[in-house]
């Protein structure tokens, strides 16, 4: 928004930005589950940049794409189950890439192979 260095933002500010009132704001946090701002000692509703970024993404999916609100639900809960299965991909491949790394490095240099296999 207009300050970077802002760590929180009110509930008008977030709608002023985004053209829309604060009552849809709330209706959105009932429809996107993932759409939950924290909310302050005085029950005040405070968003984060993060959270900010997640509303404008839901924005656009139901007035620029077109969803209607379940399917823009479901887009948003099949995207993060898409991310949670390509960090595991990643967390294997990563475990592989070490391994021939140590492959390769036992095959560079003989004599450490050599006395991996005495220590066994």
């Amino acid at each position: 928004m207009e300050n970077p260095n802002k760590l929180y933002y009110g509930i008008k500010e977030v709608a002023d930005k985004f053209g829309i009132n604060a009552s849809k704001l709330r209706y959105y946090e009932k429809e996107f589950p993932t759409l939950q701002p924290k909310k302050n000692r005085s029950g005040d509703r405070v968003y984060t940049q993060a959270d900010i970024d997640h509303l404008a993404e839901i924005l656009d999916l139901i007035d620029r794409q077109k969803y209607t609100l379940p399917g823009a639900r479901e887009f948003l809960k099949e995207r993060e189950a898409r991310k949670r299965e390509n960090a595991r991909h990643i967390a294997k491949l990563q475990k592989i890439k070490s391994f021939l790394e140590q492959m390769r490095a036992s095959l560079d240099n003989p004599q450490e192979s050599l006395a991996l296999e005495e220590d066994e």
